[in-house]
């Protein structure tokens, strides 16, 4: 069953923090856009959401005090990310390849937007990929169980 975005913020804390007591590599992979930018193509899509500077473009819940208090550590990588794919347009697959890293543990909104397209660049790159259905979340339960099924049954991955 699918949840809206701020029933998975315990989960996704809980886990981002033991992600980093084992000094493992955590992204903040943060959606941005631009106030009154036409060429997006999102714009056409969705209404304004994390817009530069505004309170909706902030960490939600104790995900914000978890970020905070862990942003000097070199495991902790806060990334700006404008297109669903956090691997479009970013330095995610170079950071990640200079670190060794090959097992991608994915969370986050929408578990059929953002996470899936992230999860299809990862698997083109030759990525491991987990999925963590208590730490995703979407619109709709059709989106979210299309996702879920893709993930595993297209792209091989572990979902927890």
């Amino acid at each position: 069953m699918w949840k809206a975005g701020q029933e998975i913020e315990g989960y996704v804390t809980d886990l981002t923090t033991s992600f980093l007591k084992k000094k493992e590599f955590v992204i903040f992979g943060v959606d941005l856009h631009e106030k009154d930018d036409i060429y997006h193509p999102e714009t056409k899509l969705f209404p304004p959401h994390n817009i530069r500077g505004t309170k909706g473009r902030e960490l939600y819940g104790r995900l914000a005090e978890v970020y905070e208090s862990a942003k000097a550590s070199p495991f902790t990588y806060w990334m700006d990310k404008t297109r669903y794919s956090a691997f479009a347009g970013t330095d995610l697959d170079m950071q990640l390849r200079a670190r060794g890293i090959q097992e991608l543990h994915l969370v986050g909104v929408c578990t059929d937007i953002c996470v899936l397209h992230t999860a299809m660049d990862a698997y083109n790159y030759g990525y491991d990929i987990h999925i963590h259905q208590q730490g995703v979340a979407s619109f709709n339960n059709v989106g979210h169980n299309f996702a879920l099924k893709h993930f595993e049954q297209t792209l091989g991955a572990v979902l927890h």
